[in-house]
């Protein structure tokens, strides 16, 4: 990967673990206003596909989950890419990319032109993930690298915060064509900023081409325990990405316009950075499957939650107060409930996961297998957004099909939807136990061989 221009800071990173050059905070700033970008689309983006392009809910589901999985498979390869034009140079066309995708998105929403803008999204999208972590990584050393990815991983989750809390009232005072243009000058704020500060990683490429990280893929793939792995995990991702593909279009229709699922999403985050290192440390003495274990159990739980809301609401009606301060909908609370879960199961899997992935790396291609680590977001987000399309069909139907009369009883039966995924999380919690019983016992045998 590019080297570092040594003249810019690189003194005062051994002098002091808080002190970094100034490619690392331009790579963070602009990460943050990516991140906004980002969340800010994607939290709306099936209503977008629906209600302004004319989409029905199982081809908007199917689309956004395509959109995001590419996100998720790209980045090793345009990665490598990044690697021969330069990091600079490379940030550059990613920022260009989302500013015309962004841009084009919610001038142009008409079906022909919006497919090309989110493929144009996903390889400006794919391109960031790729060379802001480089970037952290080669900016950082061995005494820094600690602190510098938790103040990334905190960076990444204030910009996933402020692009859903902006959400919110762009789509309420303007609708949601202006959440799209909010984006667009987002990513071409950080296009300045790359353009202007962003000067001193050099281009010179030298990482491994598009053939090797291809051959990596087939490699992680090819074996069989992270294949399993990647596949139960993936019954996880499928419940968290519901904070997409469903919760919107859910609360809107049951709750009603005025309902904010963008804030609602933001529960998710909150929770997560509160909790994740106080977690990691509580079970830094358990196996890796083991944590990941008690999350993928708590996964089900939040989706009953999400599914208990029609009790609340025979208990107290369609208001709840909560401490005499305010009152919310049951569908509110219990979904923030639910939401709050999920963080909780985040905290135990997403650490431990990367950690055990890691280990079952042949020595010296840690990099190269941790690269497609995330194939699991790959396949939650086409399963889980694809099963979120017809389930919101069968349970709760875009109002804009519906009668008056059928109008009347048409979510009756809507929290029906959770249990569907409370059923995929028990059975991935299962699973995990199954393969963890499996391969301590395969371990064991090998070991006495």
């Amino acid at each position: 990967m590019s080297s570092i221009n040594k003249s810019e800071g690189q003194s005062d990173i051994n002098k002091s673990s808080w002190k970094f050059p100034t490619a690392f905070w331009t790579a963070n700033i602009v990460e943050l206003f990516e991140r906004a970008a980002y969340y800010g689309v994607f939290i709306a983006i099936t209503l977008y596909l629906s209600r302004i392009v004319g989409f029905d809910d199982i081809e908007a589901a199917w689309i956004g989950g395509i959109f995001s999985a590419g996100l998720y498979f790209l980045p090793p390869f345009t990665g490598a890419l990044a690697d021969k034009i330069g990091f600079r140079n490379a940030v550059i066309l990613a920022f260009a990319l989302l500013s015309l995708g962004y841009f084009s998105l919610g001038a142009f929403p008409y079906k022909a032109v919006v497919l090309p803008s989110l493929v144009v999204l996903m390889f400006g999208g794919s391109f960031i993930k790729s060379i802001i972590t480089g970037t952290v990584a080669k900016t950082t050393t061995p005494q820094t690298r600690a602190k510098g990815y938790s103040i990334f991983y905190g960076i990444v989750n204030i910009g996933a915060f402020l692009g859903k809390t902006f959400a919110y009232p762009l789509r309420i005072e303007w609708g949601l064509t202006s959440i799209n243009f909010f984006s667009a000058l987002m990513s071409f704020i950080a296009l300045i900023v790359v353009v202007f500060f962003y000067k001193n990683v050099s281009a010179d490429g030298e990482g491994k081409s598009v053939k090797d990280v291809w051959t990596g893929f087939v490699k992680v793939v090819s074996n069989m325990r992270l294949l399993t792995l990647i596949f139960i995990v993936t019954g996880f991702w499928i419940i968290q990405h519901q904070l997409y593909a469903t919760m919107p279009k859910y609360v809107l229709r049951t709750v009603g316009e005025q309902a904010s699922p963008e804030w609602i999403a933001n529960v998710n985050p909150a929770v997560v950075m509160a909790l994740v290192m106080f977690i990691t440390h509580l079970m830094r003495n358990v196996k890796a499957v083991s944590s990941m274990a008690v999350g993928m159990f708590l996964m089900p739980v939040s989706a009953l939650l999400m599914a208990s809301s029609n009790l609340l609401e025979s208990f107290t009606g369609e208001s709840v107060s909560i401490l005499g301060l305010f009152s919310a909908h049951p569908i509110t609370v219990m979904m923030i409930a639910g939401i709050m879960v999920q963080g909780l199961a985040e905290c135990f899997i997403s650490p431990r996961y990367l950690e055990y992935f890691s280990l079952q790396a042949p020595k010296g291609e840690e990099g190269l297998y941790l690269g497609f680590s995330h194939l699991h977001s790959f396949l939650s987000s086409i399963l889980g957004f694809g099963i979120s399309g017809y389930l919101l069909t069968a349970y709760a139907p875009d109002p804009a099909t519906l009668s008056p009369a059928q109008l009347l009883t048409a979510y009756d039966k809507s929290y029906m939807i959770w249990y569907y995924f409370a059923a995929i999380g028990l059975t991935a919690a299962i699973a995990l136990l199954v393969y963890r019983w499996y391969y301590q016992r395969k371990d064991l045998r090998t070991a006495v061989n």
